[in-house]
């Protein structure tokens, strides 16, 4: 299939996205972020009344954490392991990074907690952590095999230190060792408020689920990916089979308006391109989701902090098993303005 083809194939059914109304903005509030940021080094990190077992926890947890920065040796028992992050406005000219750790989930024993602590500092420099958490997780939320946690910052690069604890503070006699796990990351953080053309990370989900509520800021510490009304649950790998849907979701940042309307005009296209020897060819798309003053409500108004948003959810049953990736143009008709995001992905054979 050329480049002309006019859309996807019409056995192919694919649907748009379109999750939030204007005036359920999709975003994330310093409010709920507030409880997670430690003010400056060794400030407790959520309580003034924090009991003696959880400051010497946390004690505990910072000095693996100090090991791990110093590039001292720090087990690793659980096989603990950086997996993905993903990028969205926040407030204050800050953005939120919302990340996935995994875990050998038959390394968790069956009675104990476990401690989960993470540290954001700013890579090369020296001072106050930018963010700081100390949290606490179950067995059985351990056995899942992955963990998701968040953090807010400025613009910047910093370094994420994770740390994963079994608890009780000091093992009883007799009991197994205490397993504990310590990584340490690096992630570039753009600015997504300069102004500029800009959009989220793609969102690549397993599922998506409406809430009758936005969480609670504790509630939220551990769903990092519940945003207001909606949650996203990414999916874990790269790999779909053919009886799987690929839902990619995106919010858009920065557009501009028209004087008279008052609305953007964005123009957003799915394409999709096989992977074949010596570079790749294209294979289909989805017809164009456009963004303007006659698909818009007539309530949107991007000065009033409304987001725009696009998303296509795409049957895999007539992709041939391969390598493909999924090129997402943004247009901004009205600043004459492109950027592409792209994702890779692999369908499996039947």
């Amino acid at each position: 299939m050329n480049r002309s083809s006019t859309a996807i194939p019409p056995m192919v059914m694919y649907r748009s996205l379109v999750l939030l109304s204007v005036v359920a903005l999709l975003g994330v509030s310093a409010a709920a972020q507030q409880r997670t940021r430690a003010p400056r080094e060794g400030a407790a990190i959520e309580r003034s009344d924090v009991s003696s077992q959880q400051s010497l926890l946390l004690q505990m947890m910072r000095k693996l954490a100090d090991d791990a920065a110093a590039g001292r040796s720090v087990a690793n028992d659980l096989l603990l392991a950086w997996t993905h992050d993903d990028l969205l406005k926040a407030e204050n000219n800050e953005q939120y990074v919302p990340f996935t750790v995994s875990l050998d989930p038959t390394r968790v024993g069956d009675e104990r907690a476990f401690a989960i602590y993470w540290r954001v500092v700013r890579t090369g420099g020296a001072g106050p952590y930018a963010y700081e958490y100390l949290d606490t997780a179950s067995a059985t939320d351990m056995r899942l095999g992955r963990l998701q946690r968040s953090f807010t910052v400025p613009v910047g690069m910093y370094d994420v230190y994770v740390v994963v604890r079994e608890t009780p503070v000091v093992a009883t006699k007799g009991a197994p060792p205490i397993r504990v796990s310590a990584i340490k990351h690096t992630v570039a953080v753009p600015d997504l408020w300069n102004d500029e053309l800009n959009t989220s990370s793609v969102i690549i989900a397993e599922r998506i689920d409406a809430l009758l509520a936005p969480l609670t800021p504790q509630e939220k510490i551990d769903r990092p990916y519940a945003l207001r009304t909606i949650e996203f649950v990414p999916v874990t790998g790269s790999t779909f089979s053919k009886t799987d849907e690929l839902s990619a979701f995106l919010l858009i940042y920065n557009a501009q308006s028209d004087t008279a309307s008052k609305k953007p005009n964005v123009n957003v296209e799915f394409n999709f391109y096989a992977r074949v020897a010596g570079g790749e060819k294209f294979f289909n798309r989805t017809l164009p989701t456009n963004l303007n003053a006659e698909t818009l409500p007539p309530e949107f108004d991007l000065s009033a902090g409304h987001q725009l948003q696009a998303g296509q959810a795409v049957p895999l049953a007539s992709f041939p098993a391969g390598d493909y990736r999924l090129e997402i143009r943004v247009t901004d008709k009205i600043a004459r303005k492109t950027l592409i995001r792209g994702v890779n992905f692999t369908v499996a054979g039947s």
